[in-house]
């Protein structure tokens, strides 16, 4: 009996595997056919990647016109069917200037993006043709992005080329004048020759000129109405109007033109499309509880903002700096977080009221924010990963809702201890965090749209907030009115609708009806939110097990608990008077700042890189035969094992039923 138990056991056990070979692979076409992007190969554009970007610009036989954009921010969201309309309706001047796009968002770009000095998305930069020079393109700042608008900017664009580097493919701008057009009246020619007269303001010339110049057999060009001998001689009274010349030698309006034809289609395997490679990770989806805020997301934004967002600033001064210290402060006063993370925040406030200088490289920052001075038992994860703000597409909700979480967080920190930010300047103040989360929107935040409305409904009724519960509410109010504003546009998550929060099934006694219409119990709805975003509310799963981040212990320390080699200072980031990043603050003080004198020794801390994602690896043609492969080879063994096992329960029966003859 326990023989064939056990072979039953089996059989289960592999029915089981094979079951989880199969969901697994369903879940892996699934979570695959989800992943996308704003942009992607199937759109007229070029998608650039760090890998790609430098390499297509350089000596490029044409200019470019780039969007550096965020896969979160909403306006670029909202932009991109203009963006992907303008790629299509220009796609005939690739000879001339090509059209990219480049995610800020995406971890693999963070470098780059730095090095090109993108402080807000979207941001449009040109880049001339024939550069053997490195340089970080013209950014065009203009209000207006409409595509019309941004055709005639491309046009203007392209004359400002001079002729050293004027694109290989690009037909003449310029107009022609009556001297080199009348001769050609009535001679023969191997093609047509349209010429477009039009006031010296008008862009309709050159439009046709880019878009007409996919054709053989025909040559556009312009001539200004100015030129009276030419409007004299072909008898033009109104502009702008086009003159055809046949290549019989004939002249007269334009018709259709029998011979002209398009020219042959560029090839995929042209540098035009060698940056066309998508790129983008898939994560797992993650079941969570809604009434719970995770502590994955609050450290996930605040590893985006200084890590990511900040490292667009190459330096802190003035303003920019000021605004940065009190948020250092706010959050090391009131971020109720990890230990191994506060005590990085606290230990950032230590450093950045103690230096004395007046401007701060960012790299400065980051060194201390990556814990290069080893300083034991300080860690903030570097890897972004969303739970309650994960969103059913890559580009959805995000670090947008981690930051909309994490003030949340503070406001409501600074009702429940509103001793917390004592000494520190800001102590007393009920608008402390709202105003500091006001400037660091408006100084840091990509999305400049989204900067502009906040800071719209700031100075509507900021100033009336008298109570550290009011900024409570006042926040909670202001999001639900971007959400009543952003519902149903395309940065709206169809699986998370923006609707009016908290909802009746989290708090029910917070919506009530007056007269047949809905009204918020505004006392309730503070008592929610205080509990929501207290601390015992917070949960830490999804969140890193390292021993580190756990209890705030170092990674293993050297041998003997010797501290690692200083670092030399001479290619750091620090010039001048001012001293390294392992100096400041020193060990010493910092001890002496955050309690921990006991500590012993100084430990080195090994960044933590995340893993190569399966999901993000892609699924080629290849992947699913090997999918197919294991599907079948898991059939034919569970096959083999069950007849294996058959045959031994045969055998038993025979062995254990046989009786001896009496």
């Amino acid at each position: 009996m326990a023989t064939r138990a056990n072979s039953c056991h089996s059989t289960l056990w592999l029915q089981t595997v094979l079951w989880s070979i199969i969901s697994l692979l369903v879940l892996l076409l699934f979570t695959r056919a989800q992943a996308t992007r704003l942009y992607s190969s199937e759109d007229p554009l070029t998608i650039l990647t760090s890998d790609t970007l430098k390499e297509t610009l350089h000596n490029s036989s044409a200019a470019w016109l780039v969007q550096f954009y965020s896969s979160w921010c909403g306006h670029c969201i909202q932009y991109s069917p203009t963006w992907k309309a303008l790629a299509g309706d220009v796609k005939d001047w690739e000879q001339a200037i090509r059209i990219g796009v480049l995610d800020c968002a995406h971890e693999k770009n963070f470098d780059i993006c730095k090095e090109f000095g993108i402080h807000f998305y979207p941001t449009f930069r040109y880049f001339k043709a024939r550069s053997n020079t490195f340089n970080v393109g013209k950014t065009y700042r203009g209000p207006d992005r409409e595509l019309q608008t941004v055709r005639q900017l491309m046009v203007n664009f392209l004359q400002n080329h001079t002729r050293e580097n004027w694109p290989i493919g690009c037909p003449q701008l310029e107009p022609s004048r009556s001297e080199d057009i009348l001769p050609l009246l009535d001679q023969k020619s191997e093609q047509y020759t349209a010429v477009i007269v039009e006031d010296e303001d008008s862009y309709v010339g050159r439009e046709v000129i880019l878009d007409l110049m996919v054709y053989e057999g025909l040559r556009v060009t312009r001539a200004l109405s100015s030129d009276r001998a030419l409007m004299t001689k072909l008898g033009i009274t109104t502009v702008p109007s086009t003159y055809l010349l046949h290549p019989n030698g004939t002249h007269a309006l334009m018709d259709l033109l029998p011979g002209v034809h398009r020219k042959k289609a560029v090839s995929a395997h042209d540098p035009v499309h060698a940056g066309n490679r998508e790129h983008g990770t898939t994560e797992m989806w993650k079941e969570f509880d809604k009434s719970k805020v995770y502590m994955v997301d609050l450290e996930s934004g605040l590893h985006y903002l200084l890590r990511v967002e900040l490292a667009s600033h190459q330096t802190l001064e003035g303003e920019e700096l000021k605004t940065f210290k009190d948020f250092a402060t706010v959050v090391a006063k009131l971020f109720p977080g990890r230990p191994s993370v506060v005590k990085l925040l606290e230990t950032l406030l230590e450093w950045l009221v103690s230096l004395p200088l007046e401007r701060i490289p960012y790299n400065a920052i980051l060194d201390l924010v990556n814990n290069k001075m080893s300083i034991s038992g300080m860690y903030l994860s570097d890897r972004l990963q969303w739970v309650g703000c994960q969103g059913s597409r890559p580009e959805l909700r995000g670090y947008p809702c981690s930051l909309w979480t994490l003030f949340h967080t503070l406001t409501v920190q600074a009702a429940l201890r509103p001793d917390a930010l004592a000494n520190t300047g800001l102590e007393d103040d009920p608008l402390a965090v709202l105003q500091t989360m006001r400037r660091y929107i408006g100084t840091f935040f990509g999305c400049q749209e989204c900067g502009r409305h906040f800071e719209e409904m700031a100075k509507e009724s900021l100033s009336q907030v008298r109570s550290l519960d009011q900024a409570v509410l006042w926040l909670w109010s202001r999001h639900n009115q971007v959400n009543n504003r952003l519902s149903g546009a395309l940065s709206e998550d169809p699986r998370f609708p923006k609707t009016q929060w908290p909802t009746p099934d989290l708090c029910p006694a917070c919506h009530e009806e007056k007269d047949g219409l809905h009204v918020w119990n505004e006392e309730r709805v503070l008592s929610f939110l205080k509990q929501h975003y207290a601390s015992p509310n917070i949960s830490p799963k999804y969140t890193s097990s390292s021993s580190l981040e756990a209890g705030g212990g170092a990674e293993p320390a050297l041998p003997g608990n010797q501290a690692p080699p200083p670092a030399s200072n001479q290619d750091g980031p620090w010039k001048g008077n001012a001293p390294p990043p392992n100096a400041l603050p020193t060990e010493e003080k910092q001890q002496q700042a955050l309690g921990r004198s006991g500590e012993a020794g100084v430990s080195i801390h090994k960044e933590t890189r995340p893993g190569m994602s399966f999901l993000g690896l892609g699924f080629s043609s290849v992947d699913m035969s090997l999918c197919v492969l294991l599907y079948v080879s898991s059939c034919v063994f569970l096959m083999l094992m069950f007849f294996f096992f058959r045959m031994r329960s045969k055998r038993w029966k025979v062995r254990h039923n046989h009786k001896p003859y009496v």
